[in-house]
């Protein structure tokens, strides 16, 4: 066998082995391209059964976030009462589901309380502050009778038992049907506006720094006399900050003129009155903050009639109701003996 027949045999054989291992290599390729296409059909099914149990997730929470605002709701109550001679009409309009500003209305012997309060922020945070915040003020007003030694004792032992407490801005009066005298302590909230008889309006000023700011903070109180025909609204600061289109705000101006403008209506008609003027106003802007009003009148006329059971809340259960007058004790106890 001569050289060149010996190479050629070489050549041969090395091409051979190449095309044994391309072959192989191809086979191989082949047999691995059905596993490679189902691969993005199985990437995509389980995206979707991801997006699927977050839907489920986010629903759920949903439904949770709207059962706490519920609550929320019926610790806030109620919304429209009669007592004697006064209507009482209160609402809250959350610019989220919860919200951080409340109004309550507390049953104190033969008084009333009345409180609204503003909770620094808005959504969950401040709507967990919110409930501890008024359990503070139900049992501090309970014990003392003075509206200024009360707001002091919740700002005391806000700041003692929290380390960063929240801050907020609180009304809280103590009002007697009998001497038609309202006492009370303004802790930062925006002075109440009182609605004379004769349209004059006085603001309710008196009072001391929000709550959780200073610990050994001194708060001082006010009182007013409400005459047949007057009437008192309580407001958080999202009704006057309320803005429009053009960046304005409603303001405490605007705010007077449509208390004046309503003043002879009901506690009810006021409020919602109001409320249109607010909106009216921001001409479709949303608003950025809650919304919190509270109406007390005193009825021109008088209807006689003493306050209900003594020593407890509202219950959310008087929500719709438009008349809480009972007998007097004395009577109760002669009918129980009958």
């Amino acid at each position: 066998m001569t050289s060149t027949q010996v190479m050629q045999d070489l050549r041969q054989n090395a091409l051979g082995k190449r095309l044994e291992r391309e072959t192989k290599r191809d086979g191989n390729m082949s047999r691995a391209l059905p596993t490679a296409a189902k691969s993005p059909a199985s990437d995509i099914q389980s995206v979707k059964q991801q997006l699927d149990e977050l839907r489920r997730e986010q629903a759920r929470l949903q439904q949770a976030v709207y059962e706490a605002a519920q609550i929320q709701r019926n610790l806030c109550a109620p919304r429209e009462l009669a007592w004697g001679d006064f209507e009482i009409a209160g609402e809250i309009f959350p610019v989220r589901h919860l919200s951080g500003d409340f109004f309550k209305v507390i049953e104190l012997d033969s008084a009333i309380g009345l409180t609204v309060g503003d909770i620094a922020g808005k959504g969950l945070s401040a709507g967990i502050w919110q409930a501890h915040l008024m359990g503070l003020i139900r049992r501090c007003a309970r014990m003392h009778s003075d509206p200024a030694t009360a707001v002091a004792q919740v700002n005391s032992e806000l700041c003692q038992d929290q380390d960063e407490p929240p801050i907020a801005a609180v009304f809280f009066a103590r009002l007697d049907p009998q001497e038609n005298e309202l006492v009370y302590c303004n802790a930062g909230l925006p002075a109440p506006l009182l609605l004379r008889h004769d349209k004059t309006v006085e603001r309710l000023e008196a009072g001391g720094p929000m709550l959780g700011a200073l610990q050994e903070a001194v708060y001082g109180r006010g009182s007013v006399r409400l005459n047949p025909g007057d009437m008192l609204l309580a407001y958080s600061d999202g009704v006057t900050e309320c803005r429009n289109s053009n960046d304005e705000e409603f303001e405490i101006g605007r705010l007077s003129a449509v208390v004046r403008a309503v003043g002879g209506a009901c506690a009810n008609q006021v409020l919602f009155s109001t409320l249109g003027a607010v909106l009216d106003f921001a001409n479709g802007c949303p608003p950025e903050d809650d919304l919190t009003l509270l109406v007390i009148r005193r009825r021109e006329s008088i209807v006689t009639g003493p306050s209900p059971s003594r020593g407890k809340d509202f219950s959310a259960s008087q929500r719709k109701s438009t008349s809480v007058v009972g007998p007097k004790k004395a009577e109760r106890r002669g009918n129980r003996s009958k």
